[in-house]
């Protein structure tokens, strides 16, 4: 792969909610993340690591996926995927200063996957919190992965292989594609699923420090009232134990140990 810039690691899934005061109180005191900003309008920012956030939800009528962002190495890895997105006849586009500096980020570009719609963001930095993630609900450890459901698989996959040099991991043949974002060395960051209803988020991973986290959360859930959709049980991919369920509006979350 001749990719002119190199990924330092997911960063963060934004997400658009249909009420942002009950899915606040979801990521906090269902899943587990710390509140790090609100605004009067939205967005509101949540993390589950040293980041301003990993989490960022917005107020809409249309829940949803919004968009998914990278962390880039450097500046000058920045310099040049934006010439070379646009070489390849993408249009990227610069994040305004005010959206940049509300976003607690530097520099940011956006531009749209041509296969799956999908926004992409990318970035260079973001500001470091003082006080540590908090795991007062569960022992998150990083926001692991996310995985979207497209109609054009192999369109979608082969793009992100061949030209945003995302590597493969791993295949659940004719299904999924899991990717890294080389040269991170976790199994997958992302995935893409083969869909026949239209493109959209098929899951949000959030990776825990031990098994028994899975336990937990499978009987928290079940007390107030989650659904649980899948799990617990073990990914032959990855090897990871895992548990999906929804948020309130129905997207999937999923927790796992060990990858």
């Amino acid at each position: 792969m001749n990719i002119p810039f190199r990924y330092r690691k997911l960063g963060y899934v934004a997400l658009s909610v249909s009420d942002i005061e009950k899915s606040t109180r979801f990521y906090t005191e269902i899943v587990g993340l710390d509140l790090s900003q609100t605004s009067e309008d939205g967005p509101v920012f949540l993390r589950c690591g040293s980041d301003h956030h990993n989490l960022v939800l917005y107020p809409s009528r249309a829940p949803g996926l919004r968009r998914v962002a990278f962390e880039l190495e450097s500046a000058t890895d920045l310099t040049a995927a934006r010439k070379y997105l646009a070489d390849l006849g993408l249009t990227p586009e610069d994040v305004s200063v005010e959206e940049c500096s509300a976003l607690k980020q530097g520099e940011t570009i956006r531009f749209i996957e041509p296969n799956s719609g999908l926004t992409f963001e990318l970035y260079t930095r973001i500001m470091q919190m003082a006080i540590p993630f908090q795991r007062q609900v569960a022992q998150i450890i990083r926001l692991g992965h996310t995985v979207i459901s497209v109609q054009r698989y192999d369109d979608t996959v082969a793009f992100l292989t061949q030209k945003l040099g995302f590597a493969v991991s791993d295949f659940v043949d004719g299904a999924f594609a899991f990717l890294r974002a080389y040269p991170n060395p976790l199994h997958h960051t992302f995935a893409v699923g083969r869909s026949s209803g239209g493109n959209h988020l098929h899951h949000v991973n959030f990776m825990v420090n031990d098994i028994d986290d899975i336990g937990r959360a499978t009987n928290r859930l079940t007390k107030n009232g989650t659904k649980i959709v899948f799990g617990p049980g073990r990914h032959m991919p990855s090897g990871s134990i895992f548990l999906y369920f929804l948020d309130p509006d129905g997207m999937t979350l999923e927790y796992s140990f060990g990858m």
